[in-house]
């Protein structure tokens, strides 16, 4: 049993060999060995991110890259092959590979590539390492057109041999022996004016090394060209010249001291080629191994272990009375900014392991905008675009070419455009411009477009205000043309640039900004004092109200939570989920700032019954907010990470207005209002209308005068609280409930006076009313109650408004007093009126008391009822009266 198991093991292990060996087979007959470009090698090119690297081509579908340096770019780098490398053919190209130079760097790294099995060498007449995310190409090289030309072009960022000077600083150099010279390349990740020295220290010295030594000098001018000079050092000093007979002093360059010697020229070191990426300076030269100036050159012997010695620093540029670039004093420790080592030139070394990667990578001019001074672009030739390939025509900015652009949120920025009618520029999310659509990409355009184009002689002025939802890089691009702009950095300014309005809060602890937008609100808070954590809340209190808390985490990260207090416990501290976007927290110095966007009413169904759901705010109602801090915030909240410090009171926002005050208990002006329009609708005009209804029995028409003086006074009342309201608020706002009704209550009882003033006539005495007249009369009388019924419920949700704004006791007593005062009111209305049906029926019987003296019609007859009229009419027909005679004195 057990040989038959250990049988079948191995003839299945046997099947898996020859399953894997047929595999093998298969894929190796399907890449063939036909090509003539097989076993073609060259050296890429590097054009951004320290790309290095071999190249050599294996078979048909196969390339093997070595020696391979890159610093990590994007998710989406890949090897990419064209027809050519010029901005229009490479951006047309297409992957070779699958393989993905995922975001890492890559450090003197090889491998082995498989083509796409639809692509062939013939394909490919520029291989490059492409980012196809940006448009970037990071190195390529250029494969021959055919197999007789196997000899690739020179790369001059490859070298023999490679030595580290520094942490940041490196020689590399290779050594031809028979044609006399040694090509070095400097590179160093250091700024851009500054100096890079290396070279042979005297023989003869065993200390003070660099006095007597032949040094080169590299550097690049203020317009970016490499340059390198041939020194002589002869003191530690900065070059300078004696006044008596001109001798020159110092670091200087050999031809400071003498222009030639024997018809030589002193400056040995010639430039090859230069370039600055990434923050890294690169320049190689050639020197001669025994030059013909043996004044001021030292002779280089390959063969021996030799001192060498090397600085960084600031170069001084050329002036009026020195007309050289001349190197300051290196300064810094050394082994950092100067050192010297034994370098046998012979010798293979190479322990420089992986590209340089500068802390700054950023060379390009920055131009930072200001609001009063105008940015001008045009175009122009490019010469050191920072995102090659480009077209030959960039954007300029101020005459600078392709800069980066900060420009600070709330800040508005003012371009002058003059590119030319051919160029549009726009401010855009996309990385490349020219039109995202025309790629099916999607971008956000911030401000420009077609229009944004024009000439010196009539430039068109874009205006463009970065807001705090604008992200923090986006691209000035044309239209028309891609990768023409570059980057703009949009950076917070202050606070107060990016909101339209702030108040202190509270014993101006904290700072309380926002902007209004349609159905939004931008709101910021900034402690004034360090603190671990800052709350904001909307509330008379911290209990029941809806907190806002920032704070920044233990991995150093801002975070906001929403909370539902409902009590002074930890555990009375819900959290909410409120729809919040533009989420900003931090912390500088122990200042917490945060921010946030949310909307006005939130977006929560009618079933919703979420707690979050009710914070509902209202623009034009005074938001009461308060605040909170402590040492230590925490998604577990315990009675340790309380606040340790509070508002004493809340302050009331007036979000419309863009002011604030201190909580009171009612403010003064406002309680003239309430009172005045109590005055109005709760004692004057029902009073006016109670003596129309109830006192026309009275002698002569003193129940008229009596209607007109306390409607007309009522109204006056009624229009001076509008405007004691409208005054103290700063507007006029028809948002709310109890102002809808205001406004209708007002109308009708403006109405009345018009209605008054084109009453019909009144019928003569014993002659029938007129129609009109009696729908006047009906029009007249309904309207007023009906006046009187809006004002009441203007009244009430006057009071509901107060107790939004106000903490509740005063005006909840306030409430209880107004409905037992119209609750009296109305218990005598139904007294009279039962006083009033008494009478008319006593009067309809004979029964009723005739004043001597009163002629007048008996307004108290309803006019709309048919019945009353034509029993009026049937009794001063039957002749039948009672005379009362009362004595004068009365």
């Amino acid at each position: 049993m057990y040989n038959s198991k250990s049988s079948l093991l191995l003839l299945l292990l046997f099947l898996i060999n020859s399953f894997i060996f047929f595999c093998n087979a298969d894929s190796g007959a399907e890449c063939s060995n036909t090509s003539s470009l097989i076993g073609f090698e060259s050296n890429f090119t590097m054009v951004q991110h320290q790309l290095r690297g071999h190249f050599k081509i294996l078979d048909d579908c196969s390339f093997q890259v070595s020696r391979f340096d890159m610093l990590s770019g994007s998710s989406d780098v890949v090897f990419w092959g064209a027809v050519a490398s010029d901005f229009s053919n490479i951006t047309r190209g297409f992957p070779i590979s699958d393989h993905r130079l995922n975001q890492t760097t890559y450090k003197n790294a090889s491998f082995s590539i498989q083509l796409l099995p639809n692509v062939t060498w013939d394909q490919i007449k520029v291989l490059s390492v492409w980012d196809v995310t940006t448009f970037s190409d990071f190195g390529h090289l250029t494969l021959p057109s055919n197999g007789s030309d196997l000899y690739p072009s020179r790369v001059h960022t490859m070298f023999d041999n490679c030595k580290n000077l520094s942490g940041n600083y490196r020689v590399r150099w290779s050594l031809n022996v028979e044609d006399n010279w040694i090509e070095i390349g400097l590179e160093a990740a250091t700024k851009t004016m500054n100096y890079m020295a290396f070279g042979w220290a005297n023989p003869n010295r065993t200390k003070e090394l660099m006095l007597g030594a032949d040094i080169a000098v590299a550097a690049f001018t203020e317009e970016g060209r490499p340059f390198v000079d041939d020194f002589y050092i002869t003191s530690y000093s900065e070059c300078m010249l004696h006044g008596k007979d001109g001798s020159a002093v110092g670091v200087c360059p050999d031809v400071v001291y003498e222009n030639t010697t024997n018809g030589m020229t002193l400056n040995n070191t010639k430039l090859v080629y230069g370039h600055r990426r990434d923050g890294v300076s690169f320049i190689r030269f050639r020197k001669p191994l025994n030059s013909s100036d043996d004044k001021y050159d030292l002779p280089v012997n390959p063969t021996e272990e030799m001192t060498v010695i090397w600085a960084l620093g600031l170069m001084k540029p050329p002036d009026t009375i020195r007309p050289y670039y001349l190197p300051q004093n290196h300064g810094g420790p050394m082994m950092v900014a100067y050192g010297h080592l034994r370098l046998n030139a012979s010798e293979n070394v190479d322990d420089c392991f992986g590209p340089l990667d500068a802390d700054d990578k950023q060379d390009q001019d920055l131009i930072i905008a200001s609001a009063k001074v105008p940015l001008v672009v045009t175009t122009g030739e490019a010469l050191h675009y920072p995102n090659p390939p480009n077209p030959s025509k960039v954007l300029y900015i101020n005459k600078k070419e392709a800069p980066v652009l900060r420009v600070e949120r709330g800040v508005p920025v003012k371009f002058s455009v003059q590119t030319g009618h051919n160029v549009a520029l726009y401010i855009t999310s996309d990385y490349l411009g020219g039109n995202a659509t025309l790629r099916n990409a999607t971008e956000t355009i911030y401000s420009g477009g077609p229009e944004a184009e024009g000439v010196m002689a009539s430039p068109y002025e874009l205006v463009w205000a970065p807001d705090r939802n604008t992200p923090d890089q986006v691209f000035y691009q044309s239209l028309y043309q891609p990768k023409m702009g570059w980057r703009v950095e949009v950076v917070d300014g202050g606070l107060s640039d990016m909101y339209n309005n702030s108040v202190f809060l509270d014993d101006q602890q904290v700072t309380f900004f926002w902007t209004i937008s349609k159905d939004s609100i931008s709101i910021a808070a900034r402690g004034e004092k360090k603190s671990g954590y800052l709350a904001i809340a909307f509330g008379g209190e911290m209990v029941n109200s809806y907190a806002y808390v920032g704070w920044i985490d233990n991995a150093g990260k801002g975070r906001l939570n929403t909370y539902w207090i409902d009590g002074k416990d930890a555990s009375n501290v819900h959290l909410t989920n409120e729809n919040l976007t533009h989420v900003r927290c931090k912390s500088e110095n122990g200042i917490i700032t945060f921010e946030f966007t949310r909307p006005f009413n939130p977006s929560c169904s009618s079933h919703d019954k979420k707690k979050e759901c009710k914070n509902i705010l209202d623009p034009t109602t005074p938001l009461r907010v308060v605040w909170a801090m402590g040492a230590k915030w925490s998604e577990h909240l315990s009675e340790t990470n309380m606040h340790s410090v509070t508002s004493q009171r809340p302050v009331r926002v007036m979000l419309m207005r863009g002011s604030s005050e201190a909580e009171q208990d009612l403010r003064p002006v406002l309680a003239v209002h309430g009172f005045m329009m109590f005055l109005a609708w709760g004692i004057l005009l029902p009073g006016g209308i109670l003596a129309a209804r109830y006192l026309k029995h009275v002698k002569g028409d003193g129940w008229y005068q009596i209607h007109v003086y306390l409607q007309y006074s009522g109204l006056a009342i009624i229009l001076l609280a509008v405007l004691f309201a409208v005054a103290e608020l700063h507007g006029f706002f028809v948002s709310s409930l109890h102002v809808k009704f205001g406004i209708a209550a007002i109308f009708c009882a403006c109405v009345q006076p018009v209605n008054a003033y084109l009453r019909p006539k009144k019928p003569d005495h014993g002659v029938e009313a007129s129609s009109n007249r009696i729908i006047w009369e009906y029009f007249h009388v309904n309207v007023g109650r009906g006046a009187i019924v809006v004002g009441i419920a203007a009244l009430f949700t006057g009071m509901k408004h107060l107790g939004e704004r106000y903490k509740g006791e005063n005006v909840h007593g306030l409430s209880w007093a107004l409905i037992i005062w119209f609750l009296i009111g109305a218990l005598i209305v139904i007294f009279l009126e039962y006083r009033e049906r008494q009478r008319r029926r006593d009067r309809f019987l004979g029964r009723g008391d005739w004043v001597l003296g009163n002629v007048e019609e008996d307004d108290s007859v309803d006019l709309l009822n048919p019945h009353h009229a034509s029993a009026r009419t049937g009794s001063q027909n039957s002749g039948l009266m009672e005379v009362q005679l009362e004595p004068l004195s009365r």
